[in-house]
C-alpha cells in the first residue's frame, strides 16, 4: 500500500500573464515580430488548460514533464516519449535553458504547453550535439542561432517545503472515534498519480487494506494523512515523493509495467471502514433507560433482546427484526461473543444501548461467514426485552388492599374468580379478561371465557400456569397485585399460543371472589353431619328407588338451606348429574338403598380392603 501528501500552490502574479499575453499577440502567436525582428522572450501557447488548476509551477519547484522538441521547419531533436523518460528536474536555479525555465513558470498539472524558445534563451549561437540512441537515433546537432519549439505536459510539481495535504470529502455525522497512533484500521483506496494515472486500488483486489498506523507499516504521508479520520469518513491524500517512494519509486503493483515512478506525488482517495486499538475493550452506550430499573441483568442470566448489527461503517451484517424474533441466550458463560457477554451485563430491561466490540472481542483477525471480514469492529444497537435466572421465583408487588379488615386469603383448593392483564415486559400486550385481546392466560394457552368477565380457577389443580398459581395465592378479595412470573413457571423455553419461548409475563391481577374448595375427588361436602336417614329423607315419594329428579331436587334442597355446596366453578347439573351416575351402580336410572353410599364411607371400605 502506498501513501501521500499535498498542499495549495501560489499563481504568478497577473501582470506576469498579461505581458506574456501581449507579447504573444503582437508576436502574431509568437512567431516572430510584425517587423521580423528575432525573438526578444519565450511565446507561450496554452493549447490545452485542465479545469482544476490547485497548483501552478514556481521556481524552486521540482516537476515532472514529458516534451517533444522540435525546430521550426518540424524536425524533431529530442524528445523524453522516444526515450519513455519523464524529464524531472528543479525549475528556475539554471538547471534547464534559460526558455525552458520561463516556459514551465506557472503551469498546471496536465497541462499542454507549446513554447518558443529563441537562440538567445537555448543554446544561442555556439548551439550543441546531442547523443544519438537506439531511441533518438535522428539526434543530433542543435545549430547555432536555432529557435526551438517544445511541446510539453506537465504531469508532477512539487516542493521540498510541502506537507501531506489531506481534503475531507464526507465525514459521518457521528464520529464514534478518530484514528490515532498505534491503532489499526481497514480501509479501501484508489491510488493515482497526481496527472490522475491509477497505480492501485483495494477495490480492484475485493479487499480492505488492513494495517497499524504510526508503526512503520505504512509511508510516512500515508501515517500522517489518515490521522483523525473517523469511520465512514472520505479523503483525499496528497503527499510529495520525499513521505512516499522518494527517488526509487516502486516497482510493478497490481500489473506488469504498472510502476510509481522516481519522485512522484501520490493522490489517494480514502474510504475509512474502521479503527480500532488493540487494548481497547468494549464501549457501551446507554441510548435509552427506563424508569424504575429496579435489577440489572448479570452473568447466569437468560435474556432475550433484539439487534441490529453493522460494521463501523454502517454496513449492516445481521439483525433480529429481519427474523421477527428475539435473540435469546445466557449472559456471561460464553454462549456468544465475549464482546457481547460483557457489553449485556449491566442492562435494564426495556434498556436501549450500543454496544462497541473490537475484533479481538469479536470474531478476530479471520471473522466470520461473507459479512464478517477479518479484523472487524462490531457495533450492535441493542434493545433488551427481558432477563431472568433459572433460580428466580415469581415477583409479587402489592398494589392495593381493601380498606376493610381481611381475615381469609386465597389458597391451595379455593374456586377464585380474578381480572388480570398479562403482558411482556416491553409492554407488548397479550392476554386480558378485560379487554379484547385474543386469548386468555391459562396453562393451555386456550380462551375458556367470554371477554369482560372475571377468569375462574382452583388453586392448586394445575388449572393456570404454576408461577399465576403461586402469586393469586395469600390474597384479599379486591386486593390487587402486579405478579412478574419467569418462563421456567410460566410457558418456558418453547412459549405458548401468543406467548413467546423463555418469555417473562407480567400480570395484574385483581382477585373479585374466593370461594372454599372441595377436597380432592369430591363434587359435594356436608357443612354438617348428613341426614341420619339419608335415603329416606331423598326418597321424595317414598316408593323405595329414587331417580335422578328426586336425586336433584334433593341436593338443590340441601344448597339452598346451606346445609352442604357442590364443587365451585362447575355446572352444578352436570355435577349433580355425575354424583347420580356414581351411585347408580347398576346404571338402571334410579338408586336404591343398598347403592347408596357416602363418598367418606367408601373411603372407609376401601382402607379395609387394602389393609
Amino acid at each position: 500500500m502506498f501513501p501521500a501528501v499535498s498542499h495549495t500552490l501560489r499563481r504568478l502574479p497577473l501582470l506576469h500573464w498579461l505581458l506574456l499575453l501581449l507579447q504573444a499577440l503582437e508576436r502574431g502567436l509568437g512567431r516572430a515580430s510584425p517587423a521580423g525582428a528575432p525573438l526578444e522572450d519565450v511565446v507561450i501557447e496554452r493549447y490545452h488548460i485542465p479545469r482544476a488548476c490547485p497548483r501552478e509551477v514556481q521556481m524552486g519547484d521540482f516537476v515532472r514533464y514529458h516534451y517533444n522538441g522540435t525546430f521550426e521547419d518540424g524536425k524533431k531533436f529530442d524528445s523524453s516519449y522516444d526515450r519513455s523518460t519523464l524529464a524531472a528536474i528543479v525549475v528556475g536555479v539554471g538547471r534547464l535553458i534559460t526558455g525552458m525555465d520561463r516556459g514551465l513558470m506557472g503551469m498546471c498539472v496536465n497541462e499542454r504547453r507549446r513554447l518558443i524558445v529563441p537562440p538567445h534563451l537555448g543554446y544561442g549561437s555556439i548551439g550543441v550535439g546531442l547523443p544519438q540512441t537506439a531511441a533518438l537515433p535522428t539526434a543530433g546537432l542543435i545549430p547555432p542561432d536555432a529557435t526551438l519549439y517544445f511541446d510539453v505536459v506537465l504531469l508532477d510539481v512539487w516542493n521540498k517545503a510541502d506537507t501531506v495535504q489531506v481534503s475531507i470529502l464526507l465525514r459521518p455525522p457521528h464520529c464514534l472515534r478518530m484514528v490515532q497512533d498505534s491503532d489499526f484500521v481497514r480501509y479501501h483506496y484508489n491510488g493515482t498519480l497526481l496527472d490522475g494515472t491509477a497505480f492501485d486500488s483495494s477495490y480492484s483486489r475485493d479487499g480492505t487494506y488492513d494495517t497499524y498506523v504510526g508503526s512503520g507499516w505504512l509511508i510516512k504521508g500515508m501515517d500522517q494523512g489518515l490521522l483523525g479520520m473517523c469511520p465512514g469518513e472520505r479523503r483525499k491524500i496528497i503527499i510529495p515523493p520525499f513521505l512516499a517512494y522518494g527517488e526509487k519509486g516502486y516497482g510493478p503493483i497490481s500489473s506488469p509495467g504498472t510502476v510509481i515512478p522516481s519522485q512522484a506525488s501520490l493522490v489517494f482517495h480514502v474510504l475509512l471502514i474502521d479503527v480500532h486499538n488493540p487494548k481497547d475493550t468494549v464501549q457501551v452506550e446507554t441510548l435509552e433507560l427506563p424508569l424504575g430499573c429496579v435489577r440489572k441483568a448479570a452473568a447466569g442470566d437468560f435474556m432475550r433482546y433484539h439487534y441490529n448489527g453493522s460494521l463501523m461503517d454502517g454496513t449492516l451484517f445481521d439483525s433480529s427484526y429481519s427474523r421477527n424474533h428475539t435473540y435469546n441466550t445466557y449472559v456471561g458463560q460464553g454462549y456468544i461473543i465475549p464482546g457481547m457477554d460483557q457489553g449485556l451485563q449491566g442492562a435494564c430491561i426495556g434498556e436501549h444501548r450500543r454496544i462497541t466490540v473490537p475484533p479481538h472481542l469479536g470474531y478476530g483477525e479471520n471473522g466470520t461467514g461473507d459479512k464478517i471480514p477479518g479484523s472487524a469492529v462490531l457495533i450492535f444497537n441493542v434493545h433488551i426485552i427481558d432477563f431472568h435466572n433459572p433460580a428466580d421465583p415469581v415477583q409479587i408487588e402489592t398494589l392495593s388492599r381493601p380498606p376493610e379488615t381481611c381475615n381469609e386469603t386465597t389458597k391451595p383448593g379455593d374456586f377464585i374468580r380474578y381480572h388480570y392483564n398479562c403482558s411482556l415486559l416491553d409492554g407488548t400486550k397479550l392476554f386480558s379478561s378485560v379487554c379484547c385481546f385474543p386469548e386468555i392466560c391459562d396453562s393451555e394457552g386456550k380462551r375458556s371465557h367470554d371477554y369482560g368477565d372475571p377468569q375462574e380457577a382452583t388453586l392448586g389443580a394445575n388449572k393456570v400456569i404454576e408461577g399465576l398459581d403461586t402469586g393469586l395465592q395469600g390474597m384479599c378479595v379486591g386486593e390487587r397485585r402486579q405478579l412478574i412470573v419467569p418462563p421456567h413457571l410460566a410457558h418456558g423455553e418453547s412459549g405458548a399460543r401468543g406467548v413467546p419461548g423463555s418469555a417473562v409475563l407480567l400480570f395484574e391481577v385483581e382477585l373479585v371472589s374466593r370461594e372454599d374448595g372441595l377436597p380432592t375427588g369430591y363434587l359435594f361436602v356436608w357443612h354438617q353431619d348428613p341426614p341420619t336417614n339419608l335415603f329416606e329423607d331423598m326418597d321424595l315419594n317414598k316408593n323405595g328407588e329414587v331417580p335422578l329428579e328426586e336425586f336433584s331436587s334433593f341436593l338443590k334442597a340441601q344448597v339452598n338451606e346451606g346445609k352442604g355446596r357442590l364443587l365451585p366453578g362447575q355446572d352444578p347439573e352436570k355435577i349433580i348429574g355425575d354424583m347420580f351416575k356414581n351411585q347408580d351402580r347398576n346404571q338402571d336410572g334410579k338408586i336404591t338403598a343398598e347403592e347408596l353410599k357416602l363418598k367418606s364411607d367408601e373411603d372407609q371400605e376401601r382402607v379395609h380392603e387394602e389393609l
